[in-house]
């Protein structure tokens, strides 16, 4: 690796190679029902941007934003609550107004640093490290405020080696991204599938076609490694996204699994605050039910735990969710005792089988797709350290990349 020279952000930024900042704090008067979104922390996932679009700064004010709404090529990192995560603004990207609770970098035209690579440089464990000892937080868990950005120190080999890593890495990322389109795709194919079969005229009682299961009411000490503990934002329309859950020790997981452990087939929902998500337990995944989760196991062999998650998130049942919801003062719910009770319309008993036999089958290719992305994400991340700090040539590393892509 060529030899390197090290900066802090603050440095970058009086050199002009940088351009950093935190959001708009928008104010109430500022609101509209449309105009420009306002990009949260939950917004901001493992290397990509999920908008909600909650909340919009009308037009008018988009002189006053100034510099604080997205542009392509921005760096998003978020710096308040959850601490870390970071993304990429694609090209062609709708704008956003970044929140309070984020930070944005921005490099100019021939900068020194490749923002691609200041993006990979986020997600290595010498930021981790820094930004751990930064006096404006405590544990990766609470902010980091702009003077500690500011001295934030990152080494930068040239120019054209940052750009190599960065592809490198990115063949990987892009290879990931292909994946989830695929995915998308096969789950927009499954739903298809089931709503041209049609359903039978009488829908039949839950409590007849499947046993229904509660998780725990706590939250374990959350560990870097062991068994899956399940968060109902990783229900994500019939996928579970197990990149929005933690771990728990293999000490703790009979505790959390007593009432119940998730199995393949099993459809898993929540029943407070993200009414009507959910998704199909994949096989090979050992965890617990997370909090306000809960699980439907499927008590036919006609009736496969695919074709019960398609019932589930089928307009009909979602319209009967709604009515069923109980609104509290605080939270959304489900009332789960009264459950089993409730009516769910499922295909005519001479098409089930042949039904569950075509979702069961989709639903493997989800999970084949998944596999593979967690391999190409566990070898992005052993690339990663070791390309950053010049123990691993790129050429070798794209002969690895190579073999897999």
């Amino acid at each position: 690796m060529s030899e390197q020279r090290s900066w802090t952000f603050k440095e970058l930024a009086a050199a002009g190679q940088l351009e950093y900042g935190d959001g708009y704090r928008t104010k109430k008067s500022e609101i509209g029902a449309t105009g420009y979104p306002i990009l949260r922390v939950a917004e901001v996932l493992d290397g990509r941007i999920s908008p909600s679009f909650a909340e919009f700064v009308r037009p008018e004010f988009r002189s006053v934003m100034k510099g604080k709404v997205s542009r392509s090529g921005d760096v998003v990192l978020t710096t308040k609550g959850t601490v870390g995560r970071v993304a990429l603004m694609p090209t062609g990207a709708a704008e956003f107004v970044y929140s309070p609770q984020v930070c944005y970098f921005r490099t100019p035209v021939n900068s020194l640093l490749e923002s691609r690579f200041l993006y990979y440089w986020f997600r290595s464990s010498e930021f981790r490290k820094q930004a751990a000892g930064m006096k404006g937080q405590t544990d990766m868990a609470d902010y980091l405020n702009l003077t500690d950005v500011g001295a934030l120190r990152i080494a930068l080999p040239a120019r054209t080696e940052q750009r190599a890593i960065a592809e490198v890495l990115g063949a990987l990322d892009d290879k990931i991204a292909l994946n989830e389109r695929m995915r998308e795709t096969a789950l927009s194919l499954a739903a298809a599938c089931y709503e041209s079969a049609g359903t039978s005229h009488e829908p039949e009682l839950i409590g007849d076609l499947a046993e229904l299961f509660d998780g725990p009411h706590a939250t374990p000490q959350k560990t870097d490694t062991g068994p899956w503990f399940l968060s109902i934002s990783s229900l994500k329309n019939g996928y579970l996204d197990l990149s929005e859950s933690a771990h728990l020790s293999e000490e703790d997981f009979p505790r959390w699994t007593r009432r119940v452990q998730p199995q393949a087939g099993d459809v898993l929902f929540s029943y407070e605050t993200r009414l009507g998500d959910a998704a199909l337990m994949p096989s090979g995944i050992r965890g617990s039910l997370g909090r306000r989760m809960a699980l439907l196991r499927s008590k036919s062999a006609t009736v496969s735990g695919a074709l019960l998650l398609h019932a589930y998130l089928s307009p009909a049942f979602q319209e009967e969710i709604k009515r069923r919801t109980v609104h509290g003062a605080t939270v959304d719910r489900l009332p789960l005792k009264e459950m089993p009770g409730w009516r769910i319309s499922l295909p005519a008993l001479g098409e089930r089988e042949r039904l569950s036999a075509k979702l069961d089958a989709v639903h493997a290719s989800v999970t084949q797709t998944a596999n593979e992305n967690r391999t190409l994400a566990e070898l992005r991340d052993a690339l990663l350290p070791q390309l950053l700090s010049g123990k691993l040539r790129v050429k070798d590393a794209v002969r690895t990349v190579e073999e897999v892509v």
